[in-house]
């Protein structure tokens, strides 16, 4: 007897409440956008939300979203947030459509080839390393900016053999956070009128615009005056040729790439082990669960490649934080032809909307999910968690290219610091917090303490199994 599969239910569709005339929910998307995002699953599986005029379906279950990501040339990149990030990078990795994105990506991928891995950890562990031996017991600094110098380091020297000057990474770093704050606004402005009007937010973001595009230049320019293949990411993308056409990366194409690389690198990353370290300094079970772990694998010494895998509630504590504060917590698409989804009609070009952290924070799909429990990863939790529901690095053909990089890096830095600091956020700082295209805690005005490792003997390697962590896969 034949069983007949029952056809796939149709999704909830609603319209979100509390849209203004004109503006839409501008207002909610701009003063406190992700309490209005997780607040959305409530009325439907898939969401109507206004930006200004324009409509924008907002996908909330954890399947259709899955479906979306896995049918790239229906769903393409598009939509105000990559329109508004293109004016910055253009079409390079990050804001191509699926023919360019899926050329660019195939020439760049050699780059992030597990092989390379262990090099550009040792660049990591320099960096790190050079960065902590300016701090001091009892100092006070900013470590989010401390995190945003090292990891812009990481990247202009993985990128380029010859680190970028002291002048054009302070440019970097200076102009990163105005230019992600720009894109957002400009993202949810309910019309793009407001972008033209001579104030002061915009003065500074063109300025920083053309800051980041003077300093790309100069560098790649410096870089190219040697004429020498030095192996790491620019020679890549200089010598990559394309297997169909035969053709290697314009002048053009470089530059975005390049911006592309420094932007990703530094702000995404950085946004993550700021949150991670915030994290853990507000949860003392878990720093001294996790202190203990790397006093036992690493006796006081600096983590190596090799260590990584034998870190496993490291590794867990950094995925909790990507789940609880995914640094890239929105993204926009847009529908190349008339379409379906979850049983409704969707026009051609219509917005679509995808929320890591909407997801993230939902509560039918994560067990108390405002609560931060690195030990929901355990592998005997981790089958109760939807595919889906947990999209730090997005699935399908635009999963981020340097995830496995990202995640080296970030156990590295924490790793380091946590082996022989202990960090205190400065009571009563002044903390403002402004939405930007990618998320993060703010400003961390802390106190850095030394401390004194325990040497334990080193711990075997994690059995298969324990720790999900595959640091060179790619």
């Amino acid at each position: 007897m034949t069983t007949v599969s029952p056809p796939p239910r149709t999704m909830s569709y609603a319209l979100a409440p509390g849209a203004l005339p004109l503006l839409g929910h501008a207002v909610p998307l701009a003063r406190r956008p992700l309490e209005f995002l997780t607040g959305l699953p409530r009325h439907g599986d898939l969401v109507e939300v206004r930006l200004g005029r324009r409509p924008a379906l907002m996908v909330c279950h954890p399947e259709l979203i899955k479906r979306v990501l896995l049918e790239p040339r229906t769903f393409d990149k598009g939509g105000p947030l990559f329109e508004k990030a293109e004016q910055l990078v253009g079409s390079g990795l990050f804001a191509a459509t699926w023919e360019p994105h899926r050329r660019q990506r195939r020439m760049m991928q050699p780059g992030f080839h597990k092989s390379r891995m262990p090099g550009y950890v040792a660049v990591m562990r320099q960096e790190i390393a050079a960065l902590l031996d300016g701090w001091a017991d009892g100092q006070e600094r900013d470590v989010r900016d401390e995190m945003h110098t090292v990891t812009l380091r990481i990247a202009s020297r993985t990128m380029f053999t010859n680190p970028m000057s002291g002048r054009a990474a302070a440019e970097v770093q200076e102009c990163m956070p105005i230019i992600n704050r720009g894109v957002y606004k400009r993202m949810v402005a309910p019309t793009a009128l407001l972008e033209k009007l001579p104030t002061r937010e915009n003065r500074e973001f063109q300025l920083a615009h053309e800051r980041m595009e003077q300093v790309v230049d100069e560098t790649i320019e410096q870089y190219r005056s040697a004429g020498v293949d030095h192996g790491d990411l620019m020679s890549i993308l200089i010598g990559a040729v394309d297997e169909g056409s035969g053709q290697n990366m314009s002048e053009t194409e470089i530059h975005k790439q390049v911006m592309t690389l420094l932007a990703g690198g530094m702000e995404t990353t950085a946004n993550a082990i700021c949150s991670a370290l915030h994290l853990i300094t507000e949860h003392p079970k878990v720093e001294r669960r996790l202190c203990a772990e790397l006093d036992e694998v690493l006796a006081g010494r600096p983590p190596e490649f090799e260590d990584l895998p034998r870190l496993p509630y490291l590794y867990r504590v950094l995925y909790e934080t990507l789940r609880i504060r995914p640094p890239v917590w929105l993204l926009t698409r847009m529908t190349t032809c008339d379409t379906e989804l979850g049983g409704h009609r969707i026009g051609r070009d219509t917005i679509v909307l995808l929320s890591p952290y909407l997801l993230h924070h939902n509560p039918d799909l994560f067990a108390r999910p405002e609560t931060f429990d690195p030990d929901r990863w355990l592998p005997e939790r981790v089958d109760d968690i939807t595919e889906a529901a947990m999209q730090p690095f997005i699935m399908g053909n635009r999963k981020c290219i340097g995830d496995k990089f990202a995640l080296n890096e970030a156990m590295i830095v924490i790793a380091t610091i946590l082996s022989g600091w202990s960090l205190r956020m400065i009571p009563d700082a002044k903390r403002v917090s402004l939405p930007e295209a990618t998320l993060g805690p703010g400003p961390m005005p802390m106190v850095l303490h030394r401390r004194a490792a325990a040497h334990h003997t080193p711990a075997p390697s994690a059995r298969p199994g324990e720790c999900p962590y595959q640091g060179g896969r790619s």
